[in-house]
């Protein structure tokens, strides 16, 4: 009997010591198994994924990923966290939106977990007079307030600052943010704002107020008109440099300047790339900072949103998974607020109902799930640290053509910035057309029957600037057509699955069928016969090989009993009587649209 030492880790000892070349081996094998002849770093690269901004994720890190030194929390470059502690004191500032004068949400909102307040204020949002009457009760020295009021910044920050000087708020008890971001409301409106208002906002939160910002660098507006992370980063780093620069001219000093920005910026269900995105952001800020001469003040403050581009309105309930996964990233990105936006933000004004789940969301992540309690959880991680360098160098370059060309302003008044984020859009949605990027109730496992979740209208949106788009938009045009379809005749528009042969030659293409032609509102019939099932259309489901034997013989007696089109679940192929074929990777969004248009759908 071998007796192993007694070092705590001597379970694998007695194996020999794997390697990389081994491990392209073997994947190679499996791979040469499918059909692909890959061998050494080849295999490796065949697994690996394309992202956005030339990015691309692989199977396998290890030791060899190399990515900067991110130093420690707390001090920079702050890729590790803009606080030595992180969240670990007391979890991530639980902020919640508000954008109707309701006192008695918020105050629901703070008794049950909220811990700070984002409230939309003036044009689409709640009435500057209006700020006293929905903060009535709320003890403003303990709930930190953020204010997003675009046009009308500065009467927003003047009515907060006499609120706390009306209810005897010391001046250092006072934290927030005043929400003074010109260019995020020109991306927004179009409209060009003067800075020189906000420059005496700047200097009394300098001298009177330390715990508030007067600034926000807001890089929600680039992320909901379709750009990718590295251009929502590089277009909040030149805003952000824009404002130091005015700042700075208007006497303010670099360390001054910093401490008035906060950032905000989108979290989304991709996990990995929101928690590189936030560490990127901290470590490009910190190198502005550094560059600036003040390399202490580079700890950039992060507010991290729900990405409203992620929020479906067919199948809203699937919204609160994507929630949880978003917040679970900002939370674990070292963001230090986080805003869960309601599971029913698509469709209007959220309930009680809602508000209670996206608070409670936060709520269970740092209670239940610890998530808190470590102060860098993604540290150390060979891919995260890898991700956090590309992306970093990403939205780097992108920020220097945007200082090549004049800096953001510049950029959005051309048009260029407009242009790049729509092209980056485009290829998104070819992604999401093809179901290449799935949206889970959307355009994969649709559920026809649901009951619509219907909600209050919310308060009309400042529009006129960059587009806000959504991922399910393409889909949610379909859906929309079938619905007004059914509301004019009673019925949706159809389309007979004929499945050849047993279950087992034609189950999974009957069920990939099914819902593709869902997505778009059209319901398949798989009983009885295409002359009893209201259809216009068919659809083949089988095999290979029994689309050999029998798809043309089916596809003519389809045809004969009054089918005007037929499809083919499977590869294109030569069958005769098919039109058309349907098959993982097709443009799904092409597909159900020429189908709507055919059967008249309008």
């Amino acid at each position: 009997m071998t007796v192993l030492p007694d070092d705590g880790l001597s379970l694998a000892a007695e194996f020999p010591d794997a390697n990389l070349e081994q491990w392209h081996g073997l994947v190679a094998g499996v791979l040469r198994k499918s059909g692909r002849d890959v061998s050494g770093a080849a295999a490796e690269d065949a697994l690996s994924t394309a992202l956005e901004d030339g990015l691309r994720t692989r199977p396998l890190y290890t030791a060899h990923d190399t990515a900067p030194e991110p130093g420690f929390p707390g001090f920079a470059p702050f890729v590790r966290g803009a606080r030595p502690e992180g969240n670990t004191a007391g979890g991530w500032d639980v902020r919640q939106r508000h954008a109707v004068a309701d006192n008695t949400a918020v105050l629901a909102d703070l008794e049950n977990g909220v811990t700070s307040l984002w409230l939309a204020v003036g044009d689409g949002g709640i009435p500057v007079a209006s700020l006293g009457q929905v903060l009535d009760s709320v003890y403003l020295d303990l709930a930190p307030v953020a204010l997003d009021a675009g046009r009308q910044f500065a009467e927003a920050a003047e009515e907060l600052l006499r609120l706390y000087g009306e209810r005897g708020i010391a001046g250092e008890s006072a934290r927030g943010s005043l929400g003074a971001d010109p260019l995020g409301h020109e991306a927004r409106t179009g409209e060009e704002l003067d800075f020189a208002p906000v420059v005496p906002l700047a200097r009394r939160c300098a001298e009177e107020y330390p715990g508030l910002r007067a600034l926000t660098v807001d890089a929600l507006p680039y992320h909901e008109a379709g750009g990718s992370a590295a251009q929502e980063l590089g277009a909040s780093i030149a805003t952000g440099v824009a404002y130091l620069r005015a700042l700075t001219e208007a006497g303010l000093s670099a360390e001054q300047a910093c401490a008035q920005l906060e950032f905000r910026y989108a979290a989304t269900a991709d996990q990995f790339l929101t928690i590189a995105k936030l560490r990127a952001a901290r470590r490009l800020w910190a190198r502005v900072a550094e560059v600036c001469g003040v390399p202490a003040a580079g700890a950039q403050a992060q507010h991290a949103v729900v990405s409203p581009v992620m929020m479906t309105r067919r199948d809203p309930w699937v919204n609160m998974l994507r929630a949880t996964i978003a917040t679970l990233a900002a939370g674990v990105g070292g963001a230090e607020s986080v805003t869960v936006l309601p599971f029913d933000h698509a469709l209007g004004l959220p309930d009680a109902f809602a508000r209670r789940i996206a608070r409670n969301t936060s709520t269970i992540l740092v209670e239940e799930s610890h998530l808190s309690r470590v102060i860098d959880p993604a540290g150390g991680s060979w891919y995260v640290e890898r991700l956090t360098d590309e992306l970093a160098e990403s939205a780097w370059a992108f920020f220097r053509t945007i200082e090549r060309d004049g800096g953001q302003a510049a950029v959005l008044r051309s048009g260029r910035l407009r242009t790049d984020l729509a092209t980056t859009w485009a290829q998104r949605s070819k992604r999401l057309a093809t179901r290449r990027e799935p949206i889970t109730g959307v355009s994969e496992f649709p559920f026809l029957s649901e009951k619509p979740v219907e909600r209050e209208p919310a308060p009309e949106q400042p529009s006129g600037g960059l587009p806000r788009v959504r991922r399910d938009e393409a889909f949610e045009e379909l859906r929309a057509r079938s619905d007004a379809h059914l509301a004019a005749t009673g019925a949706r528009p159809r389309v007979f699955l004929a499945a050849l042969g047993p279950a087992a030659a034609h189950t999974a293409r009957l069920t990939f069928a099914a819902n593709l032609f869902q997505a778009g509102g059209v319901e398949p019939v798989t009983e009885g016969t295409f002359e009893d099932s209201g259809a216009t259309e068919a659809c083949l489901c089988s095999s290979d090989a029994l689309y050999e034997e029998r798809a043309e013989e089916v596809a003519d007696a389809l045809k004969s009993a009054g089918a005007r089109h037929v499809f083919l679940a499977g590869r294109p192929g030569q069958y005769s009587g098919v039109d058309s074929y349907v098959f993982a990777g097709c443009d799904a969004v092409a597909v159900l649209t020429a189908t709507l248009d055919r059967m008249g759908v309008s």
